[in-house]
């Protein structure tokens, strides 16, 4: 009987459980080549030097101008840009209102690296205006709505169709030369678990589409087993975000508090040493979304704490960052 590895047997026992073919594109019936050193080698990428841009969503309270000068001021690299509804730009009007957006960003010595979408597929309205007024900007990367599970259908089945729909954004994407990231969330979402998103994405372009990992929802989801989760997702890890956590009792229920960087239970430490070993940089942003934001953590229009106030706070979480950065020479 011909042996076969361990390794090659859980990777073939994963993709049996998924229902996708083994050795073949599950969406173009195409031979799939079998992985080499090179590939395996993350190492060897060449990857953009991470920059640190602010969630725009905890600046909704200010107008495209007054948002620019207080990321500046507080000394991020660049705004994380919500274009989405009630987002700091709308849809609707992203031809008019995105360069005035970047414009402001721009003139404050900042740049707009990434927005925020709730892009799903390519045909829906906005899609298009959305991405190609991105790209004429020189913008490189979204993030993409999230996807739920069918609740009718089994996960295989599911895994089939969402495969389907990265691949119709990855074409997308490559006609206005963006990516476009998918982020983890923890919940019953699909791609909390990881290997589901890996298995819809292995197949697909990661110049194209991937993921936008985010530590703590993968914390959430794995607090354990998330530094070997990531590795198979590392070629799709263009863009990542960054926030903390514990698990909190309230009302004899278990229940995620969102904190402070570094007053939470996410193993930084070991994150960063991970993002350093695999190689892995780019647009990076900043979420703060616990309650001592006033209202921001959450995209409020008006805060109830002051601008001195919000400014401390973040500047305190960035400050953290910056740190943990210099300390692993990222």
């Amino acid at each position: 009987m011909k042996t076969i590895s361990r390794k090659k047997f859980i990777t073939t026992a994963a993709l049996a459980a998924a229902g996708i073919p083994l050795g073949v594109n599950a969406l173009s019936k195409t031979p799939v080549p079998p992985l080499t050193s090179t590939d395996l080698n993350t190492n060897k990428r060449t990857v953009e030097k991470i920059k640190v841009s602010i969630f725009s969503k905890h600046l909704h309270w200010l107008n495209y101008a007054d948002m620019a000068a207080l990321a500046a001021e507080m000394g991020f690299d660049g705004v994380d840009l919500t274009v989405r509804p009630d987002g700091h730009v709308l849809p609707e009007n992203v031809t008019a209102d995105l360069p005035k957006a970047v414009a402001a960003v721009e003139k404050a010595g900042l740049k707009v690296y990434s927005i925020v979408t709730n892009i799903k597929q390519a045909d829906e309205k906005y899609a298009a205006d959305i991405l190609k007024a991105a790209s004429a900007l020189g913008i490189k990367y979204y993030r993409t709505a999230w996807f739920n599970y069918d609740k009718t259908l089994t996960v295989p089945a599911n895994l089939q169709l969402i495969s389907k729909q990265l691949a119709g954004l990855a074409a997308f994407n490559e006609k206005y030369h963006m990516h476009g990231a998918y982020q983890n969330h923890s919940g019953d979402l699909f791609g909390a678990s990881i290997w589901d998103l890996w298995l819809a994405l292995k197949d697909l372009d990661p110049t194209s589409i991937g993921c936008q990992y985010d530590i703590r929802h993968a914390t959430t989801e794995g607090a354990d087993t998330w530094a070997t989760s990531i590795q198979p997702l590392v070629p799709f890890i263009k863009t990542t975000n960054i926030k903390d956590f514990y698990w909190d009792k309230k009302d004899g229920k278990w229940q995620v508090k969102s904190v402070p960087l570094g007053e939470g239970m996410v193993n930084f430490k070991k994150y960063f040493e991970v993002l350093k070993q695999q190689n892995i940089g780019g647009p990076l942003s900043l979420h703060c979304e616990y309650d001592a934001l006033g209202g921001a953590q959450d995209g409020a229009k008006q805060i109830t704490i002051s601008k001195h106030q919000f400014t401390s706070i973040v500047q305190k979480d960035l400050s953290t960052l910056r740190g943990w950065l210099k300390d692993n020479a990222l």
